[in-house]
């Protein structure tokens, strides 16, 4: 089988698909009727989930504007100077915040994201570009915290949905979101969300982005190449600030961060750039907040 892999700023990410699992003898001896008891009673376990998961809001959110900085990479680098900063921009503009660090970074976190209600997503997250080793692209891949196990997600990881990857060789396997497990197994829609994708070669292909619009988010801002934390934690801020503060329209606010002379520029060491998805949005600002 070819040998898959995702870069990600810490080095080069490993990232491969479990096997297709196969049918056991004693399943197929069971009788229809079996069969179909199990059906009903996996649907009812789907149903009770879906309502009474804790914090999960329903599609129809109502309560005051809201954002999130989900901070996968917490678990690797801690910027408390980030997290301030971000959030004072936010609050300012009229959001509440919330911070999700850690282990609360699971596959079922993202499971449940759409129906929270968010406005406005920042992703500190490692992503990648899967690759096979002749080099031939496969998808874009946002990376968890949870660590990868046979057992677990198993409807997902039979189709494709999530496969396992890792920060270098020494780190252990986690679970990765590939696009159509944002399309296909996540719940609820985005309320027209802002995401802000702050991880590597986030839209070198287009396949993250198109599934985070598919599902409702209204823009995609990422980075076209593998970025470097210490930049990336710096851009972002900055990007933010010209579209809260100064009211920048999308397409104003990328440029201005990619200028070398006002902005940040590109990422120095690793030549990334600012890009926005779709193309249409560049003529908007970013809405604000309003219940």
């Amino acid at each position: 089988m070819p040998r898959d892999r995702a870069l990600a700023e810490a080095g080069d990410s490993k990232v491969t698909e479990p096997e297709r699992a196969g049918g056991k003898p004693w399943m197929r001896r069971l009788p229809w009727f079996a069969w179909l008891s199990i059906g009903l009673a996996v649907t009812a376990v789907v149903v009770i989930v879906a309502i009474y998961a804790p914090g999960n809001a329903p599609p129809d959110y109502t309560g005051p504007p809201r954002a999130a900085i989900v901070d996968q990479l917490s678990v690797m680098r801690v910027n408390e100077a980030f997290i301030t900063e971000i959030t004072t921009e936010l609050e300012e503009f009229g959001f509440e915040v919330d911070l999700y660090q850690g282990e609360e970074v699971d596959v079922d976190f993202y499971r449940t994201l759409p129906a929270r209600g968010y406005r406005l997503l920042i992703l500190r997250s490692h992503s990648g570009v899967m690759k096979r080793d002749e080099g031939s692209i496969k998808k874009t891949v946002l990376f968890t915290n949870e660590d990868y196990t046979t057992g677990a997600h198993q409807i997902d990881q039979i189709f494709g949905r999530l496969p396992m990857a890792r920060v270098s060789e020494d780190d252990p396997m986690i679970f990765a979101i590939a696009p159509t497990f944002v399309t296909e197994s996540m719940e609820g829609e985005f309320d027209d969300t802002f995401i802000i994708m702050m991880g590597c070669e986030g839209i070198t292909v287009l396949d993250l982005a198109e599934a985070f619009i598919e599902k409702g988010a209204s823009a995609y801002l990422a980075w076209d190449e593998i970025v470097g934390l210490r930049y990336v934690d710096e851009a972002t801020p900055y990007l933010l600030r010209q579209l809260c503060s100064e009211r920048l329209t999308i397409a104003e606010a990328v440029a201005s961060t990619m200028d070398k002379e006002e902005g940040i520029g590109p990422d120095p060491r690793y030549g990334a750039a600012l890009k926005y998805f779709p193309s249409e949005i560049g003529d908007t600002t970013l809405p604000e907040p309003t219940p």
